[in-house]
C-alpha cells in the first residue's frame, strides 16, 4: 500500500427502536380515520404531532391546523392532538358547539389523572418539563392551583412548597431520562420525602429511542437525528448523541438539510428519529447517505416494541350528525 492508510470503511449504524411510537400512529391514523368517515374539513387543534411533514401531508388531505378552539366555526368537528389539553379546553369546545375527538396520547393521558388525583390529595406537584410546551399546558391545566413547572435542574432553588412532606414529582413524557433524574435528584435534595409516581412517566418510546442512541452514539462520528425543532424528543436525541460521545449530532426534517461538510473526516454515521417522525423520511436520509458512500447499514436495536392504542373511541359515532345537532342547542355537551 506504499505506507498509505486506508480510508476507513464507510457505514451507517441505524437506531431500532426509531420513529413513530403508539401514541403518534394513534394520533395521525385518527386524522386520516375522520376525514375518511366526515369528509373535510376537520380541524385540529394545534399541530396533531409534532412534525412539518405529517402536518403538510394531512392538510393537503383536508385537515385544518388552528392555534385556538374557538376558530373553529360551530357545528364543526375539532381534533385533539397526542400531547393532551386541559379541562378549560373541553369547556371551550362545549361552549363552541363542537363535536370533538380526543386523539391524547394515553401515556399522557395517565400524567393527567396523576396529577388529578395528586390534587385531590392536596400534594404540591413538581412538574418537570418545559415551560410553554403544549404537553406541560395541558397537563398544567388539570390542577393550576397545585402544580408548579420546574425546568430542569437550574429550576430547582426557586421551587417553594406549602408542605416538605405532601410533594410529589411529574413529568413531560418526552423528556431526557438522564436530565429528569438529575433534576429529581436535585429535588430530592430539597426535599427528602418527595414522592415519586406511581410509574415511570416518561414514556416507554422515549426511553427506548434514547438508549439506542446512547448505544449508537459512542461509536458514531456524526448522528443525524430526523425530526423537527419543535419536537421535544427529537432535540433530546440530539443531546443524548453528544453525552454517549458522538463528535457531532444534527437534527434535520428532511435529507436535502444535511450540509456535505459534516461528511469531513466521518466513516461512521449513526442515523435515528424522534417519535412523530415517518419512516420515509429516513429512508431518504439514508439514500442520501448511500450517494455518498455510506452503503454499508448496520441495525442497532436497544428494544423490541409491540406497545398499540386502540383508536379515539369518538370515531365510532355519527359525529357530523351530533355536530350539526348542537347548533342551535344552548349549552349542549360536545361529543368525547
Amino acid at each position: 500500500m506504499d505506507g498509505m492508510t486506508a480510508t476507513p470503511a464507510r457505514k451507517v449504524l441505524l437506531a431500532a427502536p426509531r420513529g413513530y411510537c403508539a401514541g403518534v400512529d394513534r394520533a395521525v391514523i385518527a386524522v386520516e380515520k375522520a376525514l375518511e368517515q366526515y369528509g373535510a374539513p376537520v380541524y385540529v387543534r394545534h399541530e396533531i404531532v409534532h412534525n412539518k411533514y405529517v402536518v403538510k401531508t394531512l392538510e393537503k388531505k383536508g385537515a385544518i391546523f388552528v392555534d385556538r378552539t374557538d376558530e373553529v366555526p360551530e357545528g364543526n368537528i375539532v381534533m385533539f392532538s397526542a400531547h393532551g389539553v386541559a379541562p378549560a379546553v373541553h369547556e371551550e369546545a362545549r361552549r363552541g358547539k363542537l363535536a370533538t375527538i380526543d386523539a391524547t396520547c394515553p401515556l399522557v393521558t395517565k400524567v393527567h389523572k396523576e396529577a388529578v388525583r395528586f390534587a385531590k390529595e392536596d400534594y404540591d406537584i413538581l412538574l418537570i418539563g418545559h415551560e410553554g410546551h403544549e404537553e406541560v399546558v395541558g397537563t398544567s391545566g388539570e390542577a393550576p392551583d397545585h402544580i408548579t413547572i420546574v425546568d430542569g435542574p437550574e429550576d430547582v432553588a426557586k421551587v417553594e412548597v406549602r408542605d416538605e412532606n405532601k410533594v410529589v414529582w411529574l413529568s413531560q413524557t418526552t423528556l431526557s431520562v438522564d436530565e429528569t433524574m438529575e433534576t429529581v435528584d436535585a429535588l430530592k435534595g430539597r426535599f427528602p420525602n418527595l414522592l415519586s409516581p406511581p410509574s415511570d412517566d416518561i414514556c416507554y418510546a422515549t426511553q427506548n429511542r434514547q438508549i439506542a442512541v446512547k448505544q449508537m452514539g459512542a461509536d458514531a462520528d456524526l448522528v443525524i437525528v430526523v425530526g423537527s425543532r419543535n419536537s421535544s424528543n427529537s432535540v433530546r436525541l440530539v443531546e443524548v448523541a453528544l453525552g454517549a460521545g458522538a463528535r457531532a449530532s444534527y437534527l434535520v426534517d428532511y435529507a436535502e438539510e444535511i450540509d456535505e461538510a459534516w461528511l469531513e473526516g466521518v466513516s461512521t454515521v449513526g442515523v435515528t428519529s424522534g417519535a412523530s417522525v415517518p419512516e420515509i423520511l429516513v429512508e431518504g436520509v439514508l439514500e442520501w447517505l448511500a450517494q455518498r458512500g455510506f452503503e454499508d447499514v448496520e441495525l442497532v436495536t436497544a428494544a423490541e416494541e409491540s406497545i398499540t392504542f386502540s383508536l379515539p373511541k369518538e370515531l365510532r359515532r355519527d359525529l357530523r350528525s351530533e355536530a350539526a345537532g348542537l347548533v342551535g342547542r344552548p349549552g349542549t355537551p360536545s361529543g368525547g
